[in-house]
């Protein structure tokens, strides 16, 4: 697979803390990636980076070839990287359908934007509540909904802040199997804390620990290192 992203040596701090150092991570094209660690660990202050919210101190966010560093928030948008954050963001006084229609990028083309719609109602899963306002959908089905709409820009690079926060393990299931299916035409990168939902992606893992990546490799080979049991999964 091709290259989409390559980050390298990304550093970062906050007065005397730092957030993040000598940080590298590499995503091809229509590959999921999981990044794990503790609270504090520096994976969002890494995310913030990879989407343009934050700038680094040092190092290198390469994005098909192209160096984006110090870019506005915008442009890195419009080259293709699309987040969604932890707690759920939709329009809750419109309905799913016009969520969805509403982040589409080109609307210009009214059958092809309903074609569009009907596919991502199938894909998250909403149909029945297509005309139910965004409001009063369930916390899961919020979630399922934002994934919807960062899908409909057509990004080539989704990054997702614990897509499964809050969740039943159905539900999380539910968001794997979904976040597999996106990978079919995005790249896909994932904060989580919760080992079901990585394991059930069977991905390349991340493991950071005080702003450092410590461990990177298959879900299986992360999960049996000794340096991560002892920092982060627990000996037990």
């Amino acid at each position: 697979m091709k290259q989409l992203l390559q980050a390298s040596g990304l550093g970062k701090t906050f007065g005397g803390v730092t957030a993040a150092r000598d940080v590298s991570i590499e995503i091809s094209e229509k590959q999921v990636v999981c990044v794990i660690g503790a609270n504090g660990a520096g994976k969002s202050t890494l995310f913030n980076m990879l989407c343009g919210a934050l700038t680094p101190d040092v190092g290198q966010v390469i994005f098909d070839g192209e160096s984006l560093v110090g870019l506005p928030l915008h442009e890195f948008a419009r080259k293709g990287i699309a987040r969604k954050f932890q707690v759920p963001s939709v329009f809750g006084s419109l309905t799913v359908n016009q969520n969805l229609k509403l982040s589409c990028r080109d609307t210009s083309k009214t059958k092809t934007l309903d074609t569009r719609t009907e596919r991502m109602l199938e894909r998250i899963d909403l149909v029945e509540l297509r005309d139910v306002t965004a409001s009063l959908l369930a916390h899961g089905q919020k979630q399922w909904l934002e994934i919807g709409m960062a899908l409909m820009s057509q990004p080539r690079l989704l990054l997702l802040d614990e897509p499964t926060a809050g969740m039943t393990p159905e539900e999380t299931q539910k968001t794997a199997d979904l976040i597999l299916s996106a990978a079919e035409e995005t790249a896909v990168m994932a904060i989580e804390h919760d080992m079901g939902f990585v394991r059930a992606l069977n991905c390349q893992t991340y493991v950071m620990h005080q702003g450092e990546i410590i461990v990177q490799g298959d879900f299986k080979d992360v999960g049996r290192n000794e340096r991560v049991r002892d920092v982060y999964l627990g000996k037990a």
